[in-house]
């Protein structure tokens, strides 16, 4: 049995190599790149609508909206994805073996990334269907309006797998293992018990459809996100003219990190593109296939107007609550102290909150990686419909509630890594069909432009 285990590990050890080493890192930046210059720079165009409809549409019992969601719901949907443990571990870990230069790239992969999430979001809100009552899209949607046939049938499915995997079982496993670990940390509290308490309130969440869902996240996703940018602010005025030379480091390191690191660190330029471009498409998971599901449920006049306001999604969560970690891990000095993942943001906070650093990392984990538990097991869900019907959901409801008690108690870093490798694989057809709908999106967004 071991020698089987240690077979698989070394075959999922080389497909992540092979996928987020060399393929994704290039493939995913490279596609916000085209989808950039021929929606002639929509992320800049379109800011200040997308933060006008941000605030414009903010509300807290967002209430019925026929067979869909809100624009902010299915935004605050998607944010509870996006902003997860990504924000405070995976930050840590880019700037802990890329130096604080990995922060620029990560800049560098959000800008190019938020057309490629407008992209994605406009072609789910152009190929959703009504299914069982309900408004549903995502990539299995246009991925078979773009290839028809068997191969648009082979890729849809691969994806709806590879996402299920990822994301509703193994990625929630790693979500629940965070918030038993962090909070066993601050509290001396059994993680099995978090665990038991975080399947309790998640299957009530699951039960409730995608109703119940939108009015979790509109509700505590602005909580968690003041929450932790507040706390993050406060350490960071602490920290004084820290916060100035931070921010040079981050600019003078992405190009020559040896200047200020020393070389005896080892940090490159080379590394400092690796880490924060892969940790920050990550997080924000531009170009993964995820957000749209959440994005194809908004009632808009138009697919554009969805595309607009996802774009802040990824605005939110790498120039704002991702730049504010890793301000406060570069101002607190605690960047080279050899820590890496949550324990050095733990350090850092608790060089500005004292013992209490810890207790705020634990709630903020708390929140972060619930919402994206929330998020995860609806975009697993939407592909369970598709696969296999409307009666094979409460299967998979009690699936995930069980992977979230067993996460919670049990870190086994096979299961982490093969949630990385099928992340990856997901992004594969996701990607394909995006680049293969180009022409659909221009379109859409010229038609939209003339009729403004």
């Amino acid at each position: 049995m071991e020698a089987v285990m240690n077979f698989l590990d070394s075959i999922v050890g080389k497909v992540n190599g092979l996928l987020w080493d060399n393929i994704l890192m290039y493939v995913l930046v490279l596609t916000g790149v085209y989808f950039t210059f021929r929606l002639r720079f929509i992320q800049v165009r379109k800011f200040g609508a997308g933060m006008k409809s941000l605030f414009g549409n903010f509300s807290l019992h967002g209430g019925s909206h026929g067979e869909g969601l809100s624009s902010f719901q299915a935004l605050t949907t998607a944010i509870a994805a996006q902003v997860g443990t990504g924000n405070i571990a995976g930050a840590a870990t880019a700037i802990a073996a890329g130096g604080p230069g990995a922060i620029f790239w990560m800049w560098v992969s959000a800008f190019f990334g938020m057309a490629t999430i407008y992209s994605e979001a406009v072609l789910a809100q152009h190929t959703r269907v009504i299914k069982d009552g309900e408004v549903t899209g995502g990539p299995v949607y246009y991925i078979k309006a773009v290839f028809k046939g068997k191969f648009g049938k082979f890729l849809a499915g691969f994806f709806s797998v590879a996402i299920i995997l990822a994301l509703g079982f193994m990625g929630n496993m790693v979500q629940s293992n965070s918030i038993g670990v962090s909070f066993q940390n601050a509290f001396g509290v059994n993680p099995l018990i978090v665990g038991l308490c975080l399947a309790a309130v998640a299957a009530f969440i699951f039960l409730g459809g995608v109703k119940r869902i939108a009015s979790f996240t509109e509700k505590i996703v602005p909580i968690m996100a003041c929450l932790y940018i507040i706390g993050c602010v406060v350490i960071l005025f602490m920290c004084g003219s820290s916060v100035g030379t931070a921010i040079k480091d981050i600019f003078v390191m992405a190009f020559k990190p040896q200047a200020v690191a020393g070389g005896a660190l080892g940090i490159t330029v080379q590394k400092a593109m690796r880490f924060g471009v892969a940790r920050g498409l990550f997080s924000n998971e531009a170009g993964m296939g995820s957000t749209p599901h959440a994005h194809a449920t908004a009632q808009v006049k138009h697919p554009s107007d969805q595309g607009i306001i996802a774009m802040m999604g990824v605005f939110i969560d790498t120039f704002v609550i991702l730049t504010l970690t890793a301000l406060v891990i570069i101002s607190t000095g605690t960047w080279n102290s050899g820590l890496t993942g949550s324990e050095l943001a733990q350090a850092a906070f608790d060089t500005g909150f004292g013992s209490f650093g810890k207790i705020f990392i634990a709630i903020c984990m708390l929140f972060f990686a619930f919402t994206t538990i929330i998020g995860w097991y609806y975009f697993g869900e939407v592909n369970v419909r598709h696969l296999f019907g409307k009666k094979a959901v409460k299967v998979y409801a009690v699936l995930v509630i069980l992977f979230v008690v067993l996460g919670s108690v049990l870190k086994v870093q096979l299961v982490w890594d093969m949630s990385d490798m099928f992340n990856g694989l997901m992004v594969l057809p996701n990607l394909i069909a995006l680049l293969a709908s180009g022409g659909v999106v221009v379109s859409l967004t010229k038609k939209y432009e003339e009729n403004k």
